[in-house]
């Protein structure tokens, strides 16, 4: 039977209401495919931004982007340095399922160091699938702007999906932030001809606006990795002006190196630069803008006489496996589609390339590790529990020792392969890391362990091997033997070494069960006087601390310098080394009647 002109038509109209509803994420029409700009930022701390809390530095359009999208606050980098984060950024992937572990091409083994590291690879292979093969096959314009860092000639961006290049190359630091590009002779890719003394942050903006205007018509995929905040810290001159009077006002462990903030500065100006041009062009409502780091802000001073930031209130930053190396800020911004939003579920660098996906062609990337975060985004929902995983089988620049951590719900463990050391900690009521629950929690400790043994080998982890070179603190020509807090093995709960630039201590010695050792090497024996530089704060001297070498025992008492962090040294006595070779100093309290031992900087062996 043929139907009527009126059921035809509410036919029709039912149809479209269905189409309609169902539009949200699962169909998407082939000319209304969202376009993509991803702003990845090098070495930028999670509480830099003013959105996050800094009342330091400016960064006015990112805290804009920050109110008008979702802004994440438990999102992680897959890894504590650049590399293997940029590798899960792209591919959705745990780093370690490519054997790309560390920053290329890797720092050394040393013979201060008791293990060697695993073997990387030395790029991201061509087989992995990226986000911008995936964009590519369906339709769009691939474009990459900015830092590589995952190989060189043959695996670089026009070699895993993009079809345009400026500046990726293998390099990890920009060849000049101020034009020329250039150094010996070698130019950062496609940036030959850039005005003299312009400014590498600037020169990708307006690369970027290019490449607005010129696919504006057709969907687009902008990867723009800045070098920005990467150290060497240079900025123009006047920006640094801008901020160096505020800076000379505040303290020590607060945000004010101004040139850093005047970099965070220029990079702010740059997002701002992208978002407005997507406006000129009317784009802003059908263009998703994600904005997040590569690792946690760089802490330490590396060479240079200031830190580039501090993380506060995380604990540490780049190159370690506490929050203020892996918390990065997120923030996603797509007009009409997403409502703003603070979102606090953990999510991680591999969650990229599935959201992406989702969001511009209906479902998400298969065979990845992460999840889409589209439920989220688009208020439809949750995201299931999971756990997520770290392995850094490296001794860090920054000072950190390698291991593996692994959060699951608010707790996170960290494993230290050196010394089988396990910290656990309720990241969500103590985002600082200073309570390490491990004998409140041993149940749960194993219950991680296993986990993240599971995983490691799930995604074939390659790990540490016993390094037959090791020398651990050998003897002077003079034959002194300097013994560090930085180099220390610490056992018990409590106490950690706290690292330059405000620290370079053995601190939070609280419990009198803790205690701390130094592998050495001699090659002059004798007798040894010991010299200890400590502090202590007023109220807590008296401590009795134990100094040992095999049989041989000295006992201090810990003297009132009027402050932790005022270091006198200390002629505690002498010990007799009876032969050369490897040998174990010991430092256990006896004693504590303060609140806490001591801090200590440092013990020193003299040849008498």
């Amino acid at each position: 039977m043929r139907s009527s002109p009126f059921q035809r038509f509410l036919s029709c109209v039912v149809g479209g209401l269905l189409a309609w509803g169902s539009s949200d994420s699962q169909t998407i029409a082939a000319d209304t495919k969202p376009n993509v700009v991803l702003i990845l930022a090098d070495d930028l701390g999670w509480a830099d931004l003013g959105c996050y809390g800094s009342k330091f530095h400016q960064t006015p359009n990112l805290d804009r982007m920050a109110a008008e999208g979702v802004r994440f606050t438990h999102a992680y980098s897959a890894c504590p340095v650049c590399s293997p984060t940029r590798a899960a950024v792209l591919t959705g992937k745990y780093p370690q399922r490519f054997n790309l572990t560390d920053w290329l091409p890797g720092r050394g083994d040393l013979p201060a160091q008791r293990l060697k590291r695993p073997v990387i690879r030395q790029e991201l292979p061509l087989e992995a699938v990226t986000l911008a093969e995936i964009l590519k096959d369906a339709g769009y314009v691939t474009g990459h702007i900015g830092k590589w860092h995952l190989g060189g000639a043959g695996f670089g961006p026009l070699q895993q999906g993009f079809l345009s290049n400026i500046a990726g190359d293998h390099t990890g630091t920009p060849l000049s932030y101020f034009a020329p590009f250039q150094r010996n002779g070698q130019f950062m890719p496609g940036l030959e001809n850039a005005p003299e003394g312009e400014y590498l942050t600037d020169r990708y903006a307006a690369e970027a606006e290019k490449f607005l205007e010129k696919n504006h018509d057709k969907p687009f995929f902008l990867y723009l990795p800045h070098n920005a905040v990467h150290t060497p810290l240079k900025a123009p001159s006047e920006a640094t002006a801008r901020f160096a009077p505020a800076a000379e006002k505040l303290g020590v462990g607060t945000q004010r190196n101004p040139v850093y903030a005047a970099m965070l500065a220029s990079l702010d100006g740059a997002v701002g630069r992208v978002l407005k041009k997507l406006d000129d062009l009317k784009l802003s409502d059908n263009t998703v803008v994600i904005f997040t780091s590569d690792n946690g802000g760089l802490a330490t001073l590396e060479g240079m006489p200031a830190a580039a930031t501090i993380n506060s209130p995380l604990r540490e930053g780049k190159g370690y496996l506490y929050e203020g190396g892996i918390r990065v800020p997120l923030l996603v911004k797509w007009p009409g589609r997403i409502k703003p939003a603070i979102n606090t579920a953990a999510v991680c660098s591999i969650d990229l390339v599935p959201t992406v996906t989702e969001l511009c062609l209906g479902k998400p990337a298969a065979d990845v590790d992460g999840v889409s975060l589209s439920p989220i985004l688009q208020q439809s929902g949750e995201i299931a529990a999971r756990d997520l995983y770290w392995h850094y089988p490296h001794y860090a620049n920054q000072g950190s020792r390698p291991g593996a951590a692994v959060r699951s719900g608010n707790f996170k463990l960290i494993e230290f392969y050196e010394t089988g050391r396990r910290e656990l900690f309720n990241v969500a009521q103590d985002v600082g890391e200073s309570r390490n629950l491990t004998a409140d929690q041993p149940a749960l400790v194993e219950e991680l362990a296993k986990k993240l043994d599971a995983w490691r080998k799930q995604v074939d982890a390659q790990m540490m091997t016993v390094n037959p070179d090791y020398v651990p603190n050998p003897q002077a020509a003079d034959g002194t033997i300097t013994l560090p807090a930085s180099r220390a093995d610490v056992f018990g709960i409590m106490l950690r070494f706290e690292p330059l630039p405000h620290k370079n201590t053995l601190g939070y010695w609280v419990r009198p069960e803790d205690w701390a050792s130094w592998e050495f090497q001699v090659t002059k024996p004798g007798m040894f006087e010991i010299e200890a530089l400590q502090g202590c704060g007023t109220g807590s001297g008296n401590s009795e601390v134990e100094f040992a070498v095999g049989d041989q025992k000295v006992v201090m008492t810990v003297q009132d310098t009027g402050h932790f962090q005022n270091f006198v040294p200390r002629n505690i006595g002498v010990i007799e080394i009876k032969t050369a070779g490897r040998h174990t100093l010991t430092v256990k309290p006896l004693k504590k009647p303060g609140v806490a031992v001591m801090d200590l900087r440092q013990v020193k062996l003299s040849l008498k």
